[in-house]
């Protein structure tokens, strides 16, 4: 028996040829949604105070169904595991954090906690969505990737155009950024195997400053930590990497993820030429052209997308979340796009 009554995400993460392939989009939930907007006017309460709110936070997490995808992923933020080790940030509206890592007394004053105690809202929101859903699809769970969450710790804030003062700390004090890393890597594991525990289908691990480095500058910082949490998470949970903007479709698969994110300028088929035929993919049509494309625009990228999947192992998703400036037309619109594209195509032979 089927544990969903929509079982494509778990078929395609299982690499199984499906007519259509499984479509959830990153940042689904918020952000670009009216009904969103409105909620968290109503709600009255800052972000991160929904963020731990459960009941509210499930509220959010759902709001996507409407659209038709075929997975929710849970309303959190990347940098929720920062605040019980003594570095909040408020949402004001984009993150800050009043006191920026920039020592190594700082990094060891970092503390270390009972991820299930101090994070207990995560769950409980997990537990409030899948029984509002009751089998109808599968929940998605995620976390930043250390060297993500590191930059923002740097920095004290989102990271834009410029993040000299980071690039700065990579070369002058490297032993800094690494241990950073480093302290947050077992937090990450922990928090993300708290999230299988509660029944998450499935677990992303969000490499969002990835565009910032060099290839070099990835393996020293980025990938050792990757590659220690994939193994521990291997054969607990299916896993996907995802890493923003990153052409570098070999390591990518160095991480040791079960299901790859694909960037939108490398095609899957040419991704898979690197990767093997069989490998389990996630992609990849530009949230740039969803925010400004037209429709005709958006189909053909999502048709030249289904066929160069060949709707194997593929979850449908863009390259990146949804921008805030994307109209929700669009967001609509992409979603009934893929339904459109595999009926064109037909099924699978």
């Amino acid at each position: 028996m089927a544990r969903y009554c929509n079982d494509l995400m778990e078929r395609a993460l299982k690499g199984e040829t499906l007519n259509r392939p499984p479509v959830w989009l990153m940042r689904q939930a918020g952000r670009t949604d009216p009904e969103y907007n409105k909620l968290k006017e109503d709600v009255k309460l800052t972000l991160e105070e929904m963020f731990s709110n459960p009941e509210v936070a499930a509220r959010v997490s759902l709001l996507p169904r409407k659209l038709g995808i075929d997975a929710i992923i849970f309303f959190q933020d990347i940098l929720t595991i920062t605040t019980p080790m003594g570095a909040p940030f408020l949402f004001r509206p984009g993150p800050v954090l009043d006191k920026p890592i920039r020592s190594i007394e700082q990094v060891k004053a970092l503390r270390t906690f009972d991820v299930g105690k101090k994070l207990d809202f995560v769950p409980k929101t997990l537990k409030l969505v899948q029984k509002e859903l009751d089998g109808e699809m599968p929940v998605l769970g995620f976390a930043g990737a250390p060297l993500t969450l590191a930059v923002f710790l740097l920095l004290g804030q989102s990271f834009g155009p410029d993040s000299s003062l980071f690039k700065k700390a990579m070369a002058d004090d490297p032993k800094l950024v690494l241990a950073l890393v480093d302290r947050l890597t077992d937090v990450t594991i922990e928090y993300l195997l708290m999230q299988a525990e509660a029944g998450v289908l499935a677990v992303q691990l969000f490499e969002s400053a990835a565009h910032l480095l060099t290839i070099d500058q990835y393996k020293k910082f980025a990938l050792p930590a990757q590659q220690k949490i994939f193994a521990a998470l291997k054969g607990k949970i299916p896993t996907i990497c995802f890493a923003h903007n990153w052409n570098d479709i070999k390591t990518l698969s160095d991480a040791g993820a079960d299901i790859i994110s694909l960037p939108s300028t490398v095609s899957i088929k040419d991704a898979r030429k690197v990767l093997g035929a069989g490998q389990i993919v996630q992609g990849n049509v530009s949230n740039h052209l969803l925010e400004s494309g037209s429709k005709a625009d958006i189909k053909k990228a999502v048709k030249e997308c289904l066929v160069s999947s060949e709707r194997r192992g593929h979850v449908f998703n863009l390259d990146h979340g949804l921008l805030r400036t994307t109209p929700f037309e669009n967001v609509k619109y992409i979603v009934e796009a893929v339904h459109e594209a595999c009926a064109e195509l037909g099924p699978v032979k």
